[in-house]
């Protein structure tokens, strides 16, 4: 079993930064990728921005510029780097991690999951 747990969320006007953090324990494979989904109010949940375990990343092309996802390996921690933020970002962000098979993301592809947290920005 892998454990994740989000953080960094919160409140921020447009324009504003948020960094998120998602800390992994457990049974952590170094072969597997982290990613971040987010789920709009009355929306799907949609995939954002993944790296893998050599390192390379992708992003949703709504945060391409914008958001930069990078890894601690010593700490087990990914981070999302969240500048010039939008209304539009906001949303529940949750971090997932498994053995990546796809882009775009699929959540049904990911076993692992986090509990979430609040992202909202204001206008």
């Amino acid at each position: 079993q892998v454990h994740l747990v989000e953080s960094g969320g919160g409140s921020v006007q447009a324009g504003g930064s948020l960094t998120l953090s998602c800390a992994a324990s457990g049974n952590t494979y170094s072969t597997y990728c982290t990613a971040w989904f987010r789920q709009a109010p009355g929306k799907a949940r949609d995939g954002v921005a993944v790296i893998d375990s050599d390192d390379s990343t992708q992003y949703a092309d709504s945060v391409k510029g914008r958001f930069i996802i990078s890894k601690d390996n010593s700490d087990n921690i990914v981070h999302l780097h969240m500048n010039n933020l939008k209304p539009e970002d906001t949303g529940v962000y949750y971090c997932a991690t498994d053995v990546c098979l796809s882009w775009p993301l699929d959540e049904d592809d990911f076993r692992y999951w986090g509990q979430g947290t609040q992202v909202t920005v204001s206008s």
